[in-house]
C-alpha cells in the first residue's frame, strides 16, 4: 500500500498545485493587492481537497478502464468463498413511509428465500410515540402477515432515539444479534438485490480480517429533473472516485452508513461512538465507525463495482439543501474527534476529507468576494492577466469536476458500456446538461452551506429530521420562501461584477448565474412533465432505464 499511496500523494499534490500556480501568474501580473492575496489564499486552502478529488478520480478511471476484475485490482488479497455468513438485514427507519420502505425490501427477501435461516430482517424504528408510530406498527404487521417468512421478520421501536441511528444499531448489536456473524445496514430508501447481498455475505465470511465492506451505492431511476440530473453526474463521478480511493486507501476504506455488510463481533467491541467534548451525540456516525474499526486493526474495504446497490436522492432542490445542511452539521463535528488516539493516519485523513467536503464552501464564497473586491478596485496592482486567469479557472474546474468527467470518459471509451448508456450522443448530451446543472448547484450549495455555518456559530442546533424521499412538486411560493436570498445574492454578485466591466461579468456568469436563478431552477427541476419529457428523450438516463432486467419499473407508461 505504501507505493500506491505515494503515487496518489504525488498526483494529488501536482493536481492541487497546478491551478494555484496558474492563478499566481494571473494575479501577479500587475503586482499584488490584499484582495488578490485573500483570493489566492482561500483557494490554496481548498486545493488539497480538489487535488484529492482529481488524483483519486484519475486513478479510478484508469483502474476501471484497464482492469478485468475491478475488485481484485483494488483488493489484491481478496478471497472468494461459497459459504455465506449468517446475516441480519437491518432496516433503519424514523418517521418514514413504512409501506414504501417495506415494498423496497420485499424483493430482497423474496430473492433470499432459498437461503434458509441465513438471512433475517430486523426493522429498527426510532419513530416517536404517536399516530405515526401506530401507523408504522400496523404497516409492519400487514407486511409480516402477508408473507410466508414472517418468522424471519422482527420489528422493534424505541420510544427515544438515543444516539440516533447509530445508537439503534448498536442496541441491536449488543442485545439482539446472537447467532448472526454479520449485518447489512439499510436505509428506508435502500434497494439491494439478493445476488449482491449473498455475494457480500460470502465475501465477509471468506475474509475474516475484514470488519466492513461498503458497496458502491448508485441512485435508482428518477423521474423529476433534479434527482435525474444529479444522479446522472454522480453515477459517473462515484464510479471513478470510488475505484480510486479503494485503490489507494485499501484497508482504510470508507463507510457511508448503509448498503454495507459489517462483521458483528468487532463492531460490538470497537465501534461504539465516543461522545463529543460537550457530551452531545455524534450525528454523522458512519465514517467514525469505519475509522474505529480500522484503528482496532480490522480492514474496512470498499467494493467499487456497480453491483445491485441502490438509494434514492432527494427529489427537489429544497429537500437536497435541507439534507445537505444536516450532513454538514454532522461532518463538522469531526473537528473535535481528530485529537482522539483511536484512529490510524488514513482514518484521520478520512475524517479531514469529510470535513473538507463542506469546509470548502465558505472559502469559495470568500474567494468570490475577494475576486469581486479586486475587480472593483481602482488600484493599478489589481490588474489580472486574462490568459493566465482563464487557464487557472479551467484547471480548477476540470480538477473539481474531474470525477464526473473522467467517469464519463471511461464509459465513452468502452463500446459495451457506451451502449448501456444509450450511445455516445446520448452520453454526451447528458454530460453537457448535467455539467451546467452541477455548476449551478455547487454555487447554490456553497452559499447555503456558508449561511448554515454562520447560523451554527450563532447557536443554531441542527439534528436529524425525516428526509423527503418521494417525488413532490415545488410551487413558486415555496421556492421563493426557501431560496429568495440565494437568488438575491447571485443577482447582487452579478451586478457587482457587471459594474467592474464586461470581462469580469462574463467570468462570473458561469458561477453566479445558477445562483441568481435558484428560484426558477428549483421550480423547473421539480416539474413532472419536464421529467417525463426527459425520460422519453433519454436525456440523463442511467443504464437501469434501458435494461429490461432492471429491478425497477418503467418511469413512464
Amino acid at each position: 500500500m505504501i507505493i500506491r499511496r505515494l503515487v496518489y500523494l504525488a498526483l494529488a499534490l501536482a493536481l492541487a498545485a497546478l491551478p494555484l500556480w496558474l492563478l499566481w501568474h494571473a494575479l501577479a501580473a500587475g503586482g499584488w493587492t490584499a484582495w488578490e492575496a485573500v483570493l489566492w489564499g482561500s483557494l490554496a486552502v481548498t486545493s488539497p481537497w480538489v487535488g484529492n478529488m482529481a488524483a483519486s478520480s484519475l486513478i479510478g478511471a484508469l483502474v476501471l478502464f484497464l482492469s478485468r476484475d475491478t475488485l481484485r485490482a483494488v483488493w489484491p488479497s481478496v478471497a472468494r468463498g461459497q459459504v455465506a455468513a449468517r446475516t441480519a438485514l437491518l432496516l433503519c427507519i424514523r418517521n418514514e413511509d413504512t409501506d414504501a420502505a417495506l415494498a423496497r425490501v420485499a424483493p430482497l427477501l423474496d430473492g433470499l428465500a432459498g437461503e434458509g435461516d441465513h438471512f433475517a430482517l430486523f426493522i429498527l424504528s426510532d419513530t416517536p410515540d404517536g399516530a405515526q408510530a401506530e401507523a408504522e406498527a400496523a404497516s409492519v404487521e400487514r407486511f409480516r402477515s402477508a408473507r410466508a417468512d414472517a418468522a424471519r421478520i422482527q420489528y422493534r421501536r424505541r420510544s427515544e432515539n438515543t444516539g440516533f441511528k447509530a445508537g439503534n444499531v448498536m442496541e441491536f448489536v449488543k442485545h439482539r444479534s446472537v447467532g448472526f456473524e454479520a449485518m447489512i445496514t439499510l436505509d428506508a430508501d435502500s434497494v439491494m438485490t439478493a445476488e449482491t447481498v449473498l455475494a457480500l455475505a460470502r465475501l465477509i465470511a471468506s475474509n475474516p480480517g475484514t470488519a466492513l465492506i461498503q458497496t458502491l451505492i448508485v441512485a435508482r431511476p428518477a423521474l423529476l429533473p433534479f434527482p435525474r440530473l444529479f444522479q446522472f453526474g454522480m453515477r459517473h463521478g462515484m464510479r471513478a472516485y470510488a475505484a480510486g480511493i479503494a485503490w489507494w486507501q485499501g484497508p482504510d476504506g470508507p463507510y457511508w452508513g448503509h448498503n454495507a455488510i459489517i462483521r458483528v463481533a468487532p463492531f460490538a467491541a470497537h465501534a461504539e461512538l465516543p461522545r463529543l467534548p460537550n457530551g452531545a451525540a455524534i450525528l454523522s456516525h458512519d465514517q467514525v465507525e469505519a475509522a474505529l474499526l480500522r484503528g482496532a486493526g480490522f480492514d474496512v474495504r470498499l467494493d467499487p463495482r456497480e453491483c445491485g446497490s441502490y438509494e434514492a436522492n432527494p427529489p427537489t432542490l429544497l429537500s437536497f439543501l435541507q439534507r445537505d445542511i444536516r450532513w454538514m452539521a454532522g461532518n463538522l463535528q469531526y473537528f473535535s474527534l481528530l485529537r482522539l488516539p483511536l484512529f490510524t493516519l488514513v482514518g484521520r485523513v478520512q475524517l479531514v476529507f469529510a470535513i473538507m467536503l463542506f469546509a470548502w464552501a465558505p472559502l469559495g464564497v470568500l474567494a468570490a468576494l475577494a475576486a469581486l473586491g479586486n475587480a472593483l478596485s481602482s488600484n493599478p496592482a489589481a490588474a489580472v492577466d486574462r490568459g493566465w486567469a482563464l487557464a487557472a479557472t479551467l484547471a480548477y474546474l476540470l480538477a473539481y469536476f474531474s470525477h464526473k468527467l473522467l467517469g464519463a470518459l471511461e464509459v465513452a471509451l468502452k463500446p459495451a458500456e457506451r451502449a448501456r448508456w444509450g450511445g455516445g450522443a446520448a452520453l454526451a448530451r447528458g454530460v453537457a446538461v448535467e455539467f451546467v446543472h452541477g455548476l449551478a448547484l455547487e454555487a447554490i450549495r456553497a452559499v447555503n452551506q456558508t449561511a448554515g455555518m454562520v447560523a451554527m456559530a450563532f447557536g443554531r442546533r441542527i439534528g436529524w429530521a425525516p428526509q423527503a424521499r418521494e417525488d413532490t412538486r415545488v410551487r413558486w411560493g415555496e421556492a421563493v420562501r426557501g431560496l429568495w436570498w440565494h437568488s438575491l445574492a447571485g443577482l447582487a454578485g452579478l451586478a457587482g461584477f457587471a459594474a467592474a466591466g464586461l470581462v469580469p461579468f462574463l467570468w462570473a456568469l458561469p458561477f453566479l448565474g445558477g445562483l441568481a436563478l435558484a428560484v426558477p431552477l428549483c421550480v423547473w427541476a421539480s416539474d413532472p412533465a419536464r421529467g417525463e419529457a426527459m425520460v422519453r428523450s433519454g436525456l440523463a438516463a442511467i443504464p437501469e432505464e434501458r435494461d429490461p432486467a432492471s429491478p425497477f419499473p418503467p418511469l413512464v407508461g
